[in-house]
């Protein structure tokens, strides 16, 4: 640890020393890094797969598609874009500031720490390092301990491809991340559960540095109406929960399945699971391996003091293996309730009505997400407005966390801040408040300086009513 130590504080000099001479202000840099990125990706998605392969046993399929294609989109956006985004921004004038301008400068923050997850470890990390060179910084990039080879092949390639005195790859692992906090960062961006999170965050508060927190914490419930189309809704579901071997932050966590339509979703989700990866998911090339023995024996653990297993539940210690697994008779009491399932385990939970799933979900801790599966718009907005989560999609699911354009991230137990595209460039920028004067007209502001008289009172109030009126009408 002594040793890490020492590293992190000379990478953090020197990217510190970088920041300071202004070396990732300029437009024309900023370009180059992103651009530098992309190529990275291009020239080696073979080595990512590959490393994926070894961490995840993860399909090219999906390495491709949800990690280095969902980086490369961001990063071209943020290429597009940047010019844009870099303007000052006008702000409306008043009668006081009609000849003044008001202006607000998105300017960087720093050196910023960003820390991944192991779940997605290619996405997790470069997503918002794209946001984070786009607003400017200059970073120590930490992927996680637990996708060991694809944190190498980082630690190997950035260097390559990013400026050399800017972007940094570190390799510390989750328990010494408090000690490297308090070395101070401008920000600090933490992906991962909530335990490590709030470690980070106390750190964090020792220093007064600011943090961005996006945790699996609370679990994702998904509402299955009896009112929607059961043969698409068991699809993407199953995608959504099995995708990974059910290693998603974002993937639904359990259902509550109206008692109308749990019959039906059942066998629609037996189905889907023997179209997906056959009688035997083992031998299928579509489904992944459990990060680690620690997480076998603990999602295993969950899995048979909970419920009753419909489909699946075979396991093999030896190759990292649990079988897509769909539990029913779940009650809320059980173990695999009471924490997040980072595993290919699907827990189905009965509920009659609408009021009960939305007072289900709200009597539990802020998830990241929450999913509703309807053909019934007021069903729909009724869950959409009365639960509370970091982001809501009906009718399909981890789409919303996705997308370039919709803020991500979480709110209580699941986090704070948000990033993704725009977002993402404003997460790592201080917007500052600018107001240039113009220095010759004194006829309005004399009255504020002393001596104080009544008469001049009146005056600036009869001027900040005016001021009212002229910003209400323009």
């Amino acid at each position: 640890m002594k040793t890490l130590l020492l590293e992190c504080m000379e990478l953090l000099k020197r990217a510190r020393a970088a920041f300071q001479a202004g070396r990732a202000f300029d437009e024309s840099f900023r370009q180059v890094q992103l651009e530098a990125l992309v190529r990275m990706l291009v020239e080696h998605e073979c080595d990512f797969v590959d490393a994926l392969g070894r961490d995840l046993h993860k399909p090219r399929f999906e390495t491709v598609v949800s990690e280095l294609i969902l980086v490369k989109n961001e990063a071209l956006h943020a290429i597009n874009n940047l010019k844009k985004w870099m303007e000052p921004q006008p702000v409306e004038r008043n009668l006081t500031t009609t000849l003044d301008e008001c202006l607000v400068v998105c300017e960087p923050l720093g050196v910023v720490l960003i820390v991944g997850a192991w779940c997605s470890p290619v996405q997790l990390c470069l997503v918002p390092l794209v946001g984070a060179i786009a607003a400017g910084n200059c970073v120590i990039l930490n992927p996680s301990e637990c996708s060991s080879h694809t944190s190498e092949l980082l630690h190997h390639l950035i260097p390559s491809y990013l400026d050399n005195e800017c972007y940094h790859v570190t390799l510390a692992g989750v328990n010494d991340l408090a000690e490297i906090v308090d070395l101070k960062f401008d920000h600090v961006f933490f992906t991962g559960n909530r335990e490590d999170g709030g470690r980070v965050a106390q750190a964090a508060a020792r220093t007064l540095t600011p943090v961005t927190l996006v945790l699996g914490g609370g679990k994702n419930p998904c509402y299955v109406d009896q009112q929607c189309d059961i043969p698409t809704t068991a699809r993407r579901i199953t995608w959504a929960r099995f995708h990974n071997a059910g290693q998603s932050m974002v993937a639904p966590d359990y259902v509550l399945c109206h008692a109308e339509a749990k019959a039906q979703l059942l066998q629609a989700l037996r189905c889907c699971l023997l179209q997906f990866y056959g009688s035997d998911p083992q031998e299928s090339r579509s489904f992944g391996r459990i990060v680690n023995l620690e997480n076998v024996h603990r999602t295993t653990d969950l899995l048979r003091r909970s419920g009753k297993v419909a489909v699946g539940g075979q396991v093999n210690e030896a190759d990292k293996y649990i079988a897509p697994t769909v539990l029913c008779d779940v009650i809320d009491s059980d173990p695999i309730m009471q924490q997040e399932v980072f595993g290919p385990v699907l827990p189905i939970l009965t509920v009659n009505s609408i009021d009960e799933a939305i007072s289900f979900i709200s009597r539990r801790e802020k998830p990241l997400c929450v999913y509703a599966y309807s053909s019934n718009s007021k069903v729909i907005s009724r869950l959409m407005s009365e639960t509370s989560s970091g982001s809501f999609c009906s009718n399909d699911s981890v789409l919303q966390s996705l997308m370039v354009v919709l803020p991500f991230g979480g709110v209580g137990a699941s986090g704070m801040g948000s990033y993704h595209g725009r977002y993402s460039f404003d997460t790592f920028s201080h917007r500052k408040s600018c107001l240039l004067r113009n220095s010759c007209i004194e006829c309005v502001t004399y009255l504020r300086y002393p001596p104080y008289e009544e008469r001049n009172l009146s005056l600036m109030t009869w001027a900040s009513s005016c001021c009212s009126s002229f910003s209400k009408f323009h």
